[in-house]
């Protein structure tokens, strides 16, 4: 494991195991192994297989050794749009009318699915004083009529700051399609396994009333636009946007989008696991426009403690990397507009 001075430790192996070196600034070979221990947390950043955000289960609170519940924090899907609701669903497209996709026309834009069928991203390390940060892109391949177009480019920052128990992340597409309303679906900040409703204790969605939820709510599965929906456009965004859950006897970890106005549509239902979907950007693009999100996620001890750090944070849209030569590497917040 190694950092600088006062700074997260990270270790990079390759696919068997080899430890490698680490230089600051350096793209790494897809499936590169990365490992992060600062003094308040562990985690493992998703580059293989299930791949985006962070590796399910790996997050692991020093201070009570909770670990999150679900298959990955921040985990990136594929770009969509609204859809005709009455038009019929073409062979292959998003389907809608169900009980996971609930009554909600949308339709792929452009695809594959990131976490499942990317399998292998390959991660950027950046060192600076006080935190580690791993970046990693990938471009989509495969577009839906009626687009005749794929190569719009995701981008995912993670910075991980020392003697905090949360790390910092953001979202970052920039599209080659034109669309009256293109967005990103990620899982924020991941869904919750459980059996019946046992295995977590509540759940907390700053925009609902009344916003904690205990967990016998989603003992029977349920579709997303009946119970627990966020729509920006049913009304003004929460004063904070966070979602998260508490683990049996234990912290809450929480997901925070930082600029609520960012978040198009958030589901919080059951199919089978408790579903965290959240849905950014939601606006008209046109090709080589950017659109994105913010995010803190890590482990709090109560809801007002959650309140405390989004504050602090509140009003970020992306995490910025800055690299000068002979220098430790810095990042920035930088503020949305619109």
């Amino acid at each position: 494991m190694t950092g600088r001075r006062n700074a997260p430790l990270i270790r990079l192996a390759d696919p068997n195991g080899r430890t490698l070196p680490i230089e600051s600034g350096a793209t790494y070979p897809p499936g590169t192994r990365v490992e992060v221990e600062t003094d308040r947390y562990r985690a493992r950043v998703a580059t293989e297989g299930y791949v985006s955000g962070i590796v399910g289960g790996s997050f692991e609170d020093k201070q009570t050794g909770a670990r999150d519940l679900g298959f990955g924090l921040d985990v990136v899907d594929f770009l969509l749009e609204p859809a005709p609701a009455d038009a019929p669903i073409p062979e292959g497209q998003y389907d809608f009318g169900n009980l996971v996709h609930g009554n909600l026309p949308k339709r792929y834009v452009e695809g594959p699915q990131i976490c499942t069928q990317a399998k292998l991203l390959a991660p950027t390390v950046f060192l600076g004083d006080g935190f580690v940060a791993i970046t990693l892109r990938h471009e989509w391949t495969i577009s839906y009529p009626p687009h005749d177009r794929a190569g719009s480019v995701w981008e995912q920052t993670l910075i991980f700051p020392d003697r905090e128990r949360f790390f910092l992340a953001s979202d970052r597409v920039t599209t080659v399609a034109e669309s009256p309303c293109l967005f990103l679906r990620i899982d924020l900040p991941g869904h919750i396994k459980h059996r019946q409703g046992e295995g977590f204790e509540h759940v907390f969605l700053s925009y609902a009333d009344p916003p904690t939820i205990p967990s016998t709510e989603f003992a029977a599965d349920f579709p997303p636009d009946a119970r627990f929906l966020y729509r920006r456009q049913d009304g003004p965004p929460p004063e904070r946007f966070i979602r998260s859950y508490q683990v049996p006897e234990g912290p809450w970890l929480a997901g925070m989008t930082l600029r609520p106005d960012d978040v198009y549509q958030a589901w919080c239902h059951q199919r089978g696991y408790v579903c965290m979907i959240q849905e950014i950007g939601g606006r008209p693009t046109r090709p080589g426009d950017t659109f994105g999100a913010a995010y803190l996620i890590g482990w709090f001890d109560d809801i007002e403690a959650m309140e405390r750090a989004y504050d602090r944070h509140r009003g970020i849209s992306s995490w910025e990397i800055d690299l000068e030569d002979g220098k430790p590497a810095r990042f920035r917040g930088v503020p949305g507009s619109g």
